[in-house]
């Protein structure tokens, strides 16, 4: 079986990788946060390791450790708000800490490379967040040929009950009051569940061989802020209430922007169907239009319901 290490494996995406993937490779997570290694550990049974991207030498042990077949580069400051105010932090760790995984492991002939990204990537750019992770999925695109590690990167929209999303602050919020604060019910985004996204790493990794170089995606549902609210407040009760923005934030986001159109084609794995946006090289049969939160289908209150219904840790 091939080996796995994902960094940041100890966060949301990276135990429900290791859930999955454990079941036909050896995974390692690794992790700066000594109390999230050890909750990780218990939760996933996989072996879990202290890796800090923003140091070169924590990436070399790491590597040397595990000696990894494939490596998802999962670990990353997140939060857009927390990107605007401390751009340096984001900087390190979404930019020179990929260029850090990136690095070793070329010198260390790791076979793939998958770089999670997000929709805050797909152009237009809106705030650093979003901007640290396009340098990311272009650095990881440009370096693919360059040794023989592939290297690919997946982009999804909002994972539903992610550490840090909205549906976990709703939920404290509710709990403790009855009333939740929206900083943006106008606001639309794309919906993604936790299992779509790990399949969609687990295609990156699969088809690495015609996948190397490119940014893959897949068609997701969004839903209005304010629908979600409603929903949730019509089911269980309470009230929910408008407070101040957060720096950073729009009113929609992209997943393929218009731009990436004349690049992007349409493939299938498995029975799903799912995008390859290519930087370099146009697309012979491109998709007709962008997808955003704007021009998406538009989640059901029944699945939004779903969602609300079903909390994932």
């Amino acid at each position: 079986m091939q080996t796995v290490l994902i960094t940041g494996g100890t966060g949301f995406l990276g135990r429900h990788l290791a859930a999955s993937l454990r079941r036909d490779h050896h995974v390692f997570l690794g992790g700066r946060n000594s109390n999230q290694n050890a909750m990780a550990r218990e939760a996933t049974g996989c072996p879990v390791l202290p890796l800090d991207v923003t140091n070169m030498e924590s990436v070399r042990d790491a590597f040397r450790e595990v000696r990894p077949d494939v490596v998802i580069h999962a670990a990353a400051m997140k939060y857009v708000d927390f990107a605007e105010k401390f751009p340096l932090d984001c900087i390190d760790i979404n930019v020179t800490g990929s260029q850090n995984v990136a690095r070793v492991a070329m010198d260390s002939n790791v076979a793939v490379v998958v770089g999670i990204s997000t929709d805050k990537a797909a152009p237009p750019i809106m705030n650093t967040y979003g901007l640290s992770k396009a340098l990311m999925e272009r650095m990881f695109c440009s370096l693919n040929g360059k040794t023989k590690s592939k290297f690919c990167c997946v982009r999804f929209g909002n994972l539903a009950w992610s550490t840090g999303s909205v549906l976990p602050i709703w939920k404290k919020m509710h709990d403790d009051t009855g009333v939740i604060g929206s900083t943006g019910p106008e606001m639309r985004r794309l919906i993604c569940s936790v299992d779509d996204a790990v399949q969609l790493v687990r295609t990156a990794i699969e088809r690495a061989d015609t996948l190397g170089g490119k940014v893959i995606s897949r068609r997701m549902k969004a839903a209005q802020i304010e629908d979600l609210l409603n929903t949730w407040t019509r089911h269980k009760g309470g009230r929910w209430e408008r407070i101040a923005a957060r720096p950073g934030d729009r009113c929609d986001e992209a997943l393929i922007g218009d731009i990436e159109v004349p690049f992007t084609a349409a493939a299938e794995h498995d029975g799903v169907e799912y995008y390859v946006i290519s930087f370099d090289e146009k697309a012979k049969h491109p998709i007709a239009s962008g997808l955003s939160s704007k021009n998406a289908e538009r989640l059901s209150e029944r699945e939004m319901l779903d969602i609300i219904d079903n909390p994932v840790e």
